[in-house]
């Protein structure tokens, strides 16, 4: 339905919220045009289910005073964003609005990348306010537009701001590869062990909000696995080496949630997907330029491209939306509990590296490749759970873009 209301909420919001930092030299920027047509996606179950209730009372009147036009869609099953963007003629809109927790958003990249035009479709930007638990990609983007670390209403708040202003930029996805031959585009990250583990394993705590993550951390810390597999990486720079080996083109590549087989370029099929010239096939050795890690029990690997892993959670204070760069870490086994909950608390800070702890890594990278040596844990992509096998993934620069504040 169109919604169009006014309440005297805008202005109030703009003398609590300063001018985002000018953008960076080279920066792509677009602003939304005025008056703004906006598809909005929502899930109502999403978080402790208040999202169209928040949607409501705390959006819409700003919406309305910033004269952008919105259509509600209420999601009903899993994947129903997914087919709704993939398959609409999203002519009739200038932005598309996501009003759920990171999980939902990640139907929306992925339905787009299936679109025969979807290179057009991404250029549609994308807005993240915030109806989930977790919420990362909003935090983060509140962390970018400069403004204090705030939650729950007040996160909504300035992210509602920040569509009001209308500007929007690139961000990079990353393009994740199974070896069962199905092929995914992320936003946030890719997890393997104990964080993942603390994502599946809470949600059927799910009505406590973002509180389930601490009941979820606790629990598992309780009952500390450790992981074992290969970890390979390309550390970022500039210096590449050689390409890899080409990949075997009889060898079928499916893409998103619905397992679409990709039509091979140059077969004259309109938009071939980008091709990941990083990787080698899996089955085959990284290439020669990747770093091999020696160890191979962890308790945790974590691949995130954005700053914040979740509200409260301030992972890789370095990432940026198009920074071109894969913010791995990954934690070895051996570590205690003690230790590794004091690694959680300074995360909420953004302190955790501070601490020199000798099992945490970081590694800044482009690609990487993760293989389990058993089907073992719960592997995760943006939120959502994944089967445990082996896995790579490579940066794909300023795929897409979305509503920033600077």
């Amino acid at each position: 339905m169109l919604l169009r209301m006014a309440k005297p909420s805008l202005g109030s919001a703009l003398t609590q919220h300063p001018e985002p930092p000018l953008p960076a030299p080279g920066d792509s920027y677009g602003v939304l045009p005025r008056p703004c047509r906006a598809l909005v996606l929502l899930n109502p179950q999403s978080g402790s289910g208040r999202a169209l209730d928040d949607f409501q009372a705390v959006v819409q009147p700003m919406l309305a005073e910033a004269e952008i036009a919105t259509t509600i869609f209420i999601t009903e099953r899993p994947h129903h964003a997914h087919e709704k963007v993939r398959d609409e003629d999203l002519s009739q809109w200038d932005t598309l609005v996501v009003m759920s927790g990171d999980g939902l958003l990640y139907e929306v990249v992925n339905g787009l990348m299936e679109r025969p035009d979807w290179k057009d479709a991404m250029k549609k930007p994308l807005c993240i306010l915030p109806g989930g638990s977790g919420n990362a990609l909003a935090a983060s983007i509140n962390y970018y537009a400069g403004y204090d670390h705030v939650a729950k209403k007040k996160l909504l708040t300035n992210c509602t701001f920040i569509l009001c202003k209308g500007l929007h930029t690139q961000m990079d996805l990353v393009s994740l590869s199974t070896a069962s031959g199905k092929r995914f585009f992320s936003f946030l990250g890719f997890g393997w062990g104990f964080i993942s583990d603390v994502d599946i394993d809470s949600e059927k705590y799910r009505w406590l909000g973002s509180a389930r993550f601490t009941l979820g951390t606790l629990q598992c810390l309780a009952k500390l696995r450790v992981y074992h597999g290969r970890l390979s990486y390309l550390p970022a720079g500039p210096e590449q080496g050689s390409a890899p080996a080409p990949r075997d083109p009889s060898t079928p590549v499916t893409n998103g949630q619905a397992g679409h087989v990709l039509v091979p370029a140059g077969t004259g099929a309109p938009a071939s997907l980008p091709a990941d010239s990083l990787l080698a096939p899996l089955g085959q050795p990284v290439p020669a330029n990747w770093t091999v890690v020696p160890e191979e029990e962890f308790v945790l690997v974590y691949a995130i491209y954005q700053s914040h892993l979740g509200t409260n959670l301030l992972m890789a204070p370095a990432a940026r939306l198009h920074d071109g760069c894969i913010h791995l870490f990954y934690m070895k086994a051996g570590i205690s509990r003690v230790a590794l909950l004091k690694l959680f608390l300074a995360m909420s800070r953004g302190t955790h590296l501070d601490l020199n702890c000798p099992h945490l890594c970081y590694v800044p990278v482009r690609a990487f490749r993760l293989e389990p040596r058993v089907a073992a844990g719960i592997m995760t992509v943006d939120g959502e759970a994944l089967a445990c096998e082996p896995v790579q993934g490579q940066i794909h620069g300023r795929l897409c873009r979305v509503v920033s504040g600077s």
